[in-house]
């Protein structure tokens, strides 16, 4: 499914697109949820389930529903959770939000296969320059792995520099380079068209997102995905938070003593120039 989303319709892309994002819900819901929550009609859905050969809907979730068997996650919801919901209305969206977080973690960690993130580390290792480029939301998440990844990797560049465009920071790469993308829905154009940009010129491409299917023009090399479904109307971002913390743990521990090294000089460094705040000694 996720490589004939190209070659798609518009309407059928949509649904697609929905079935790879949330196959646990598609295992479980009738055509009319789905085609709700897809915002399709139930005839699209039908459609699709035509164009990949199946007689229906219900004979094309049938694969979702088995899997779940085997691939529910099922959490125990700790005391407090619950004596958060005993404060009032307000301690019931704390809950809620509480579980949603501890859920998009799980999920996320749970999803990451331990060769494709291996091939991830190899290829920023062997790259000669790795830009990291995101945008809005996704940029703090970004900041943060430029700010404590290039210790581990110094090649790793955040781009674009002085308020300009990415594109402009991408001109003087080249073949043999790498680029991460973080980018959840609703998809930065910006972080997209440096996307086609990077590969247009040959560059390796890594995206971090909410799917696998991030644009129909834009082919990753890998694509580390997690999930950021959220009580609120904006996604959370704990579940790619812990994606990017594995990341780094990876890239240090490949780094050995040479990226040790280098976290030590950045910590005496700090230290020499009294980057963190001291209560001063009374007199």
């Amino acid at each position: 499914m996720k490589e004939e989303i190209p070659t798609l319709s518009r309407g059928l892309r949509a649904v697609a697109k929905y079935i790879v994002d949330h196959p646990s819900d598609f295992g479980l819901d009738p055509i009319r949820e789905t085609a709700r929550k897809a915002s399709v009609s139930t005839y699209t859905i039908v459609r699709l389930a035509e164009r990949f050969g199946f007689s229906g809907y219900d004979e094309m979730r049938e694969p979702f529903r088995q899997a779940l068997v085997s691939a529910s996650v099922s959490t125990e919801k700790p005391a407090w959770i619950e004596s958060l919901r005993e404060t009032g209305e307000l301690g019931a969206v704390q809950a809620d939000a509480s579980l949603s977080s501890m859920a998009n973690v799980e999920r996320s960690l749970e999803a990451q296969n331990p060769e494709q993130l291996d091939r991830v580390v190899s290829l920023l290792l062997d790259a000669p320059n790795v830009y990291l480029t995101a945008a809005r939301a996704s940029y703090g998440i970004a900041y943060y792995l430029h700010y404590v990844g290039r210790m581990a990797l110094p090649s790793l560049h955040l781009i674009p520099r002085h308020m300009n465009s990415p594109i402009d920071d991408l001109e003087s790469a080249s073949v043999g380079d790498a680029m991460i993308a973080i980018t959840a829905t609703p998809y930065s154009r910006e972080t997209i068209e440096a996307c086609t940009f990077a590969r247009s010129k040959g560059l390796k491409l890594i995206m971090i997102s909410d799917s696998e299917i991030v644009s129909p023009e834009v082919r990753a090399d890998e694509t580390l995905t997690a999930s950021m479904l959220s009580t609120y109307h904006f996604g959370c971002y704990a579940g790619v938070m812990a994606l990017v913390e594995t990341l780094i743990a990876l890239l240090v521990a490949r780094g050995g003593e040479a990226a040790k090294e280098r976290i030590r000089s950045y910590e005496q460094l700090r230290s020499e120039s009294h980057a963190y705040w001291e209560a001063r000694k009374k007199r």
